[in-house]
């Protein structure tokens, strides 16, 4: 099995705000800033790579709105989106220009490994779709870094968890075999817990324990198959409270309960992915909740790369200055900057974390 690599180094040109963005990713990396200046925007970038390597990305480029849409104010300003993204000493980078019918076509796509003074590998020009996931090589070629680079991509999770409503996926039923990985929705929460549930009992036991310290009342998750005609078994979310045995549905439970935890489970996963991305994870949680979820969130990044956009004063007083990238908008572009905690270390005498956000100390001001 070819070794997963979190990201060490990302450079993005001309997608949305991302006019020319360079950065350096340590295991977790907090991303703060006012509304609008580029946080969601970067998230949206990982779910795009993650669609583009897997062939969808003229689809996901329609659910945007067309490439003039993508393309940093337009066409008509931005020629082309370029990215170099790169994992330890292997290298993927691209360059998509505006085609026919307001879809991307690549200009170029290839791999490298920069400590070999090699040119790129170009595995492409002119096509529509990425040839990463697919492309042919001489068998003695080596190393194989289009291999090592889809292996990294393809680990990588978008994880959205806000649609809690009354037709949440998350509350459907599902095919018990649907369990491999969690979704990035939690559309598949049930069938994964009882995957857990049966293979890695002492993983499941830590989510009950870590969801009982949010949710009180909680007891433990029911998790019945239910038999269908062809032999199949489908599997819905239920759970049971510390009073009543008869278990209650997950529309049952409010939208941050379920939020906190689709957000355990995705941190507390038997194999996690490498590199994991959360757009404002503090939707709807309890401030007792906020506090365990940046505990769960450092302790995670321990194991897997975390990358995590929040709004929350709350959430970021549980993080240090060094995890934190301040994201603000300049003339209508992103701008990044990591922040290095030696420099505040007067002000965190009286002040926390959170505290120094919200008057602006650090910058990325609140609106």
């Amino acid at each position: 099995m070819l070794e997963k690599r979190p990201i060490d180094k990302l450079t993005i040109k001309g997608f949305k705000s991302l006019q020319d963005v360079e950065l350096e990713l340590g295991k977790l990396n907090v991303l703060i800033g006012p509304n609008g200046a580029g946080k969601s925007n970067l998230v949206s970038y990982f779910d795009m790579m993650r669609e583009m390597i897997d062939e969808n990305l003229q689809l996901w480029t329609g659910k945007e709105g067309g490439a003039d849409s993508v393309l940093t104010y337009g066409s008509k300003s931005t020629a082309q989106l370029e990215s170099y993204v790169q994992f330890g000493q292997n290298v993927y980078q691209f360059s998509l220009v505006p085609a026919d019918k307001d879809t991307f076509v690549f200009q170029v796509e290839a791999v490298s490994m920069p400590s070999s003074n090699r040119p790129p590998y170009i595995l492409g020009r002119g096509h529509k779709e990425a040839i990463l996931k697919s492309v042919t090589r001489p068998p003695d070629e080596s190393p194989r870094q289009a291999d090592y680079c889809y292996a990294s991509i393809s680990s990588w999770r978008v994880y959205h968890f806000h649609d809690t409503g009354p037709s949440a996926r998350v509350k459907k039923k599902r095919d018990l075999g649907d369990n491999q990985s969690l979704h990035t929705d939690a559309s598949n929460l049930a069938a994964y817990l009882f995957k857990i549930q049966h293979e890695y009992p002492h993983i499941y036991q830590e989510i009950i324990d870590t969801v009982q310290q949010a949710l009180p009342f909680f007891r433990d998750f029911v998790l019945k198959p239910e038999a269908k005609k062809d032999g199949t078994y489908n599997i819905l979310l239920q759970w049971r409270n510390q009073f009543d045995f008869e278990p209650f549905a997950a529309d049952q439970l409010s939208d941050g309960s379920l939020r906190f935890i689709c957000m355990v489970t995705a941190l507390k996963q038997p194999d996690p992915p490498k590199t994991i991305i959360f757009d404002e994870p503090e939707l709807g949680l309890h401030p007792y909740a906020l506090t365990l979820l940046g505990s769960l969130l450092d302790s995670a990044s321990m194991d897997m790369q975390i990358i995590v956009a929040t709004q929350s004063v709350s959430l970021v007083n549980e993080f240090s200055i060094d995890d934190l990238l301040v994201v603000e908008l300049e003339n209508g572009v992103s701008s990044f900057r990591r922040l290095d905690e030696s420099q505040f270390n007067v002000w965190l005498e009286d002040y926390s974390v959170g505290e120094l956000w919200d008057k602006n100390v650090l910058g990325g001001g609140l609106p």
